[in-house]
Parts: C-alpha cells; structure tokens; sequence
C-alpha cells in the first residue's frame, strides 16, 4: 500500500479552503461595487434628467436639442447687431463683407444678362419668430412640418446677416418656388456663386431635412462666416 492509496479519493481532490478577505477589503469592493451601480444610473438618467432641469431652447415650442445642437433639424446662430449690418437696399441688410461681395456678384451677372434679385437678407429673431409660429397657426402645421419650410427662432441662417434670398428679375413668378432652379439666374449662380463665396444652404436630400431651396444661398467668405455655418458644412460631408 502506498502512502498516496492511504488518503480516499474525495479527501485528495478536495480544493484547498480560500482565505477570506479581510472585512477593510470587503468594504472596499462593496463600495466600489455601489459606486458602479450608481455610475450607471446616472447615465441612465442623465438624459431625462436634462431634459425635466434643462428650459425648451425656444418658449412656446416643445422640443429640444439634439446631441449636436440641432433644432428640429437647424443649428443655432446668433442674431446680428445693427451696428454690424449695411443697407443693400431699402429695408434689406446684410454683413458688409457679405453685401460687398454680393455686389460684385450681381455686377458679375448683370454682364451676362442676368437679373439677380434679392428677396431676402437680415432677419432678426422677433421676424423670424412671427414667420415661424404665426405662419404655423395660420396653415395649421406641426412643429416638425413648419421646421422644414422655415427655422424657429434663433435658428436661421437670416439672423446672421450672411444669407441671402435670390430670384431672378425677369421670372418673378419663380421667386421662393422650386422652379427658380429651371432660371437663367439660377444656371449663373449655380456656375458662378461659389467665386464670390456664396453657397447653397439647402440642396436637394439636405441632411437638415429642410425643403429644396435654391434661392436659398449663404456668404462663407470670411473667418467669421466659415467658423459660424462649419457645423453645418461638416454635417453636409
């Protein structure tokens, strides 16, 4: 008989008891354990939480920002001082390196013929709140429809002093309408805008989810300008 025959088989396979942790250690994994569980409750909650803490961005309109800052599919931008605004024509401003370089850009295009009208430059954010909510009332639209045809307040383009509403002199009757695109006016801007740095804000399948608009054009030929639409421009990529 060997030594190792001695001992019963449940008796040689039995794992060696564990040591128990001391209770300063337990305390600590209990702790830490709490302290996880209560991480991920806050991340839980974090969301609804802002949403119950944090004021709609625009009183009167119950919706709130998405993680990248959009409202109902627009970004926000800030209203411009009168005292940063030139008069282009009556009751129509705009920036003054915006208003210079759409003077050369229309002077560009009256020399081929073309008739580049502005319909629409500065709107201040009191403007811009009549446009949005009381045109809403009026053709009883939800928020999300009105969102798509014309921001909220504290949302548009407008507001900067950089953007621009064109149509063409001679077809009046395709002004604010998809069918300015069939214009000779849009033809040259399409082919001639972008060397007077203006863009089309909204082209077709806009990733904002606004309508076609291609009257619709922004100024980005200045530090500021292309620092206040990148976020836009980086969403359009």
């Amino acid at each position: 008989m060997t030594l190792g025959d001695d001992i019963p088989l449940a008796r040689r396979t039995m794992p060696r008891p564990r040591r128990q942790a001391s209770l300063p250690r337990r305390l600590a994994q209990v702790l830490l354990s709490g302290a996880l569980l209560a991480g991920a409750a806050v991340l839980l909650l974090v969301g609804p939480l802002r949403n119950l803490i944090t004021p709609v961005p625009v009183p009167g309109l119950a919706a709130r920002l998405g993680a990248d800052g959009r409202l109902l599919g627009h970004f926000p931008y800030p209203e411009a001082r009168p005292e940063d605004l030139v008069a282009i024509a009556p009751g129509l401003l705009l920036r003054p390196e915006a208003a210079r370089s759409l003077e050369a850009m229309r002077a560009a295009a009256e020399a081929d013929g073309i008739a580049l009208t502005v319909l629409s430059a500065y709107r201040g954010v009191e403007l811009q709140k009549q446009l949005f909510f009381d045109v809403k009332a009026e053709r009883n639209q939800t928020s999300a429809d009105r969102a798509r045809v014309s921001a909220p307040p504290g949302f548009s383009e407008h507001s900067t002093g950089y953007a621009v509403d064109l149509g063409d002199g001679r077809l009046p009757a395709s002004n604010l309408m998809e069918s300015f695109e069939s214009t000779d006016a849009y033809r040259w801007l399409d082919r001639h805008a972008a060397r007077f740095h203006f863009v089309r804000s909204f082209p077709k399948g806009n990733r904002q989810g606004v309508i076609y608009e291609p009257w619709h054009w922004r100024f980005e030929g200045s530090t500021e300008a292309l620092e206040m639409f990148e976020p836009a421009q980086r969403l359009a990529r």
